[in-house]
This record gives C-alpha cells, sequence and structure tokens, in this order.
C-alpha cells in the first residue's frame, strides 16, 4: 500500500519544513519537494496536506483505559479510538483496574486486546500486590510478560521502606517506578484543592503538602539507591521546586502533568460540577503559573493526560462522584491553545513534550519523521478553531473539564503503519 502526503508542513526535532512524504508498505520510503509516485493499487491514496501540520505520532503515558473490570466507563478499544483521534499512536496504561495489573497473565490481557487497534499500548504492572502497599510484585515475571513501567497509580506506596525497596529492585530489573504523589492521610477525604473556593463551597479541600510531601520523599529514596523515580501529574508549584532543585543535583527524575493544571485553576469548581474533579485537583493561579514555566523551561519533561473516564451517573453528584476527566482527545488542542498561539512554545517544542521524550523515558523506540522510520504519524490543522462536545468525543465516556471551551488546532489525520487509522470528518 502506498501513501503520498503532498505539500505538508514536516515538525520533528530537527525538522521544520515545507516537504512531501511518501510511504510504503507502512515505512517513510521518501521525503522531499515535488514526488511523483503512481498510487493507484488498493487503499493508494494522495493527500494534499496543503496548510497542514505532519507530526510524529504523540504518546501519551499516563491513561486509564479501566479494561479489565469498568469498561462500561471505558476499555481498550474504545480508549484507543479516542487516543488516534487525539493523535495519540502510543499510551502507557495505568494499573488500578479490576482487578489490578499485578500479574504476568493481566500484563498478556491488555496487550492482546489491543493488538489491530492502530496504538501502541504500554502496560503499566502494579508496584505491590493488588495495589495494596503490602507486598512488592514480582518486578522480573511482570517486565517478561511485557509491563513497560511500575506504579500502584491512583494512590502512593504507603510505606517509605517498601517503596524504597521497590526502586531499588527496579533499578536492578531496568525498570522505571511512577508515583502519584499523594499523602492520604493529609487528603482525609478532601475532594478539591484546599484553598478559599473550597471553603466558600463547604467541602473538604486536598492541601498541596499531600503532593509536596510524598515528591520529596520519593526523590529522596531514588536517590538513596540510585534508581529512578517518575513522578505523576505535577500540580503544584511546591512540587515543581522540589524536581527543579533535584533535577540540578543530578537526581535521577522525571516527571509530567497535564494541560488542565497550566490552562485551569481551582475556580472552575464555583459550579459545582463534578467534571472539573480530579485528582490532583485544580490548583490555584500561582501554581498554574509554576506548572506553566516548569513546562516551558524542562523541568517538567512530558504532557500527558491522565485520562479517567467516568460514566455520567457517576459524575453526577458533586460531592460524591470520584475523581478523574478524560483527556486524549483534547490533549494536543489544548497545548496548542496555551503554549503555540500564545508564542510561549514551538511546535517542535510540542513535539518533544508530547511524542519524543516521553518515548525516551521509557526507553522505547522513538517515532519520528524521516525515511526508512515506521509510518506512525499526524496531520493537524494547527489553526482550526473548534468547541469541545463531549457528546462528539469517542470515549465511551464524555468526563472533559474542557467542555463548551474553544480550542484552536485540531487532529484532521492519524496514520499508524501506513495505514489511515483516524480522519476528521
Amino acid at each position: 500500500m502506498k501513501l503520498l502526503i503532498k505539500n505538508v508542513h514536516a515538525v520533528d526535532r530537527g525538522l521544520d519544513e515545507i516537504t512531501d512524504i511518501l510511504m510504503i508498505d507502512g515505512r517513510i520510503t521518501r521525503m522531499g519537494t515535488d514526488i511523483v509516485e503512481l498510487c493507484d493499487g488498493k487503499g493508494d491514496r494522495v493527500i494534499d496536506a496543503t496548510g497542514l501540520t505532519a507530526m510524529p505520532g504523540l504518546f501519551d503515558m499516563h491513561v486509564h483505559f479501566r479494561d479489565p473490570g469498568q469498561t462500561y466507563k471505558e476499555d481498550i478499544k474504545t480508549g484507543c479510538q479516542a487516543a488516534l483521534a487525539g493523535g495519540v499512536t502510543g499510551v502507557l496504561t495505568m494499573p488500578n483496574t479490576k482487578p489490578p495489573i499485578d500479574s504476568p497473565e493481566l500484563v498478556q490481557y491488555e496487550l492482546e486486546k489491543a493488538k489491530g487497534t492502530g496504538v501502541a499500548l504500554y502496560p503499566v504492572a502494579c508496584t505491590t500486590k493488588g495495589m495494596d502497599g503490602g507486598e512488592l510484585t514480582d518486578f522480573a515475571a511482570l517486565k517478561a510478560a511485557g509491563a513497560a513501567c511500575l506504579s500502584d497509580d491512583g494512590r502512593p506506596v504507603k510505606n517509605a521502606e517498601l517503596m524504597r525497596l521497590a526502586l531499588a529492585e527496579a533499578k536492578k530489573q531496568g525498570m522505571l517506578v511512577a508515583s502519584h504523589c499523594e499523602d492520604l492521610d493529609i487528603i482525609n477525604g478532601g475532594i478539591m484543592h484546599r484553598g478559599s473556593v473550597s471553603e466558600e463551597l463547604g467541602v473538604k479541600g486536598m492541601d498541596r503538602a499531600s503532593e509536596d510531601y510524598i515528591t520529596a520523599r520519593e526523590i529522596i529514596l531514588a536517590n538513596s539507591v540510585g534508581g529512578r523515580v517518575h513522578i505523576c501529574h505535577v500540580s503544584t508549584k511546591g512540587s515543581v521546586d522540589v524536581i527543579r532543585e533535584a533535577k540540578r543535583l543530578g537526581v535521577q527524575v522525571t516527571c509530567e502533568t497535564a494541560p488542565h493544571y497550566f490552562m485551569l485553576t481551582h475556580e472552575k469548581l464555583r459550579s459545582r460540577d463534578a467534571n472539573d474533579r480530579m485528582n490532583p485537583p485544580l490548583r490555584e493561579e500561582t501554581d498554574r503559573l509554576a506548572i506553566e514555566e516548569a513546562v516551558l523551561d524542562g523541568t517538567i519533561d512530558c504532557i500527558v493526560t491522565d485520562h479517567a473516564p467516568h460514566s455520567p451517573e457517576e459524575k453526577t453528584n458533586f460531592e460524591l462522584a470520584p475523581n478523574g476527566i478524560v483527556g486524549l482527545e483534547t490533549s494536543l488542542a489544548a497545548t496548542l491553545t496555551a503554549l503555540y498561539h500564545t508564542g510561549k512554545a514551538s511546535l517542535q517544542d510540542i513535539v518533544q513534550l508530547m511524542s519524543i521524550r516521553p518515548r525516551e523515558i521509557l526507553g522505547i523506540s522513538e517515532e519520528h519523521l524521516k525515511v526508512g522510520a515506521a509510518a506512525n504519524l499526524i496531520l493537524v490543522d494547527t489553526e482550526k478553531k473548534w468547541t469541545v462536545d463531549p457528546a462528539k468525543l469517542h470515549s465511551k465516556s464524555h468526563n472533559t473539564a474542557f467542555r463548551g471551551m474553544e480550542l484552536t488546532g485540531k487532529v484532521k489525520m492519524t496514520i499508524t503503519d501506513g495505514m489511515i487509522s483516524f480522519e476528521d470528518q
């Protein structure tokens, strides 16, 4: 099969030019101007991409697909459809399913179910058995089965010594441990950021100290064993400050954030809509500014979604609803809106944050726009304005904090292995 993209603005590390891209049998075979190729076989296609931008397929290293156990919210196939609609060709799936992904058999279940979706799925396995914080899983067996990372995401490993042992064993196995940094005793039932808005609404808040404390703890523990740690969904200025200093000192720490943390604040919760609740929560303007600065200066390594589907029924009651929002279909558009169209970041910066760096952190094959590479790329109309309509999302769940917002930048096509796996109509 042949696919020829004409007159596209190609952006990658070290690449920023108008070019043609020819793909044959799943690989990029030629790049340059004025490529002429006979494309008249079954499935062959020539695409005039004038005005569009080509980027390597994005990688989201923090998603929840609820499969197995809660597939009424999402399953691996629908999660992958949502990913493709957002230009995401690779995902790291978190293990807090029912049952949790703590065995080689469950790792294999996820890998098998992802086959044929057009998305490269990398399972995260539990750090502790059953995610109960009591006993470490068999890291070697999980790695052999295909686990790409370890985490008890959704909660921290409460016992510091067990976390230290986990980091030491992960180093031995050549694996990365990702940490959900919240002290559950400090949170103590809080449902949103602790501040002026939570006080006005009369609901229990989550103090920043819960995140800052565990972030600092994980960094200290990782440094003590000479291991690596990845800090999930950073949301506070305090965590940013701790991570920045740790990196300066040479600690092997990486981290991520999501678009809602550099675009929105707890002010949005005044409407008492549970679709604006997630964990960690939206913080204050000082935190938002600190997160944005950390993304731009490289302290924060990558942008993820923490895609967390919940059913409409579950999100009905503001105070009782589970935390989490979907984000796969809005992440690139939100980032373009907040960072590129404001002149704060270049398209190459965004490729680094959303495609290259997450794959580097995990040590998996990077996607690039170059001859010989796998044909995994996206076409984006960076100037397209659109309003987020939850009902039009491809996910089973529509709990987005960006509902009704106008964003600028739209994925028009996603190509995986030289095949069109998503096309915006």
